[in-house]
């Protein structure tokens, strides 16, 4: 065998031989479409009891779109809004009010972060938690204004969706 190839052929062999034992695959939970459409219907029903016309979104671990529904005469905005938040919260492992005031401070340039695609500062959009481990998000767009609690109706929708589930999420 020439010695280029006898090289190469020891090269990878130590390569081999160096891969620590203890790889392995990750084990991960993630969200089924089953809680996901559980925490679109909760969510999606907090709003029309309050009269907002909503759409919302859910995200799973990865930022892939799990479940979208556009509630009755909402604004073609909302769709796109409703993922957005969604996507900036799983993304940002927090919610999208907390990102925006991170992002949009007075006298301030906003931060780099909201030229990215999908990426959204506002009110709306809270992680899916188990435990410490952020498995998805929800988004909520459509609810008027910034009243009712802290972080505006949007907020206080998606929060009423995982609330739903909550039981599951331990």
């Amino acid at each position: 065998m020439p010695v280029p190839f006898r090289s190469l052929a020891l090269v990878t062999l130590a390569c081999a031989l160096a891969t620590p034992a203890s790889a392995e695959l990750l084990t991960q939970k993630s969200l089924s479409a089953s809680m996901a459409l559980t925490i679109v219907q909760a969510a999606m029903e907090a709003c029309t009891t309050q009269g907002f016309r909503v759409s919302v979104a859910v995200v799973g671990r990865n930022g892939e779109l799990l479940v979208h529904v556009r509630g009755d005469n909402t604004g073609p905005h909302t769709m796109e809004n409703s993922f957005r938040k969604a996507y900036t919260s799983r993304s940002y492992r927090t919610s999208s009010a907390d990102f925006a005031k991170r992002m949009l401070k007075p006298g301030e340039p906003p931060g780099g972060a909201l030229m990215l695609s999908n990426i959204i500062a506002g009110r709306g959009g809270l992680p899916i938690k188990l435990g410490d481990d952020v498995i998805g998000a929800v988004g909520v767009s459509g609810a008027p204004g910034s009243g009712g609690p802290p972080n505006g109706n949007d907020e206080m929708c998606a929060k009423a969706g995982i609330d739903k589930v909550a039981d599951q999420l331990k």
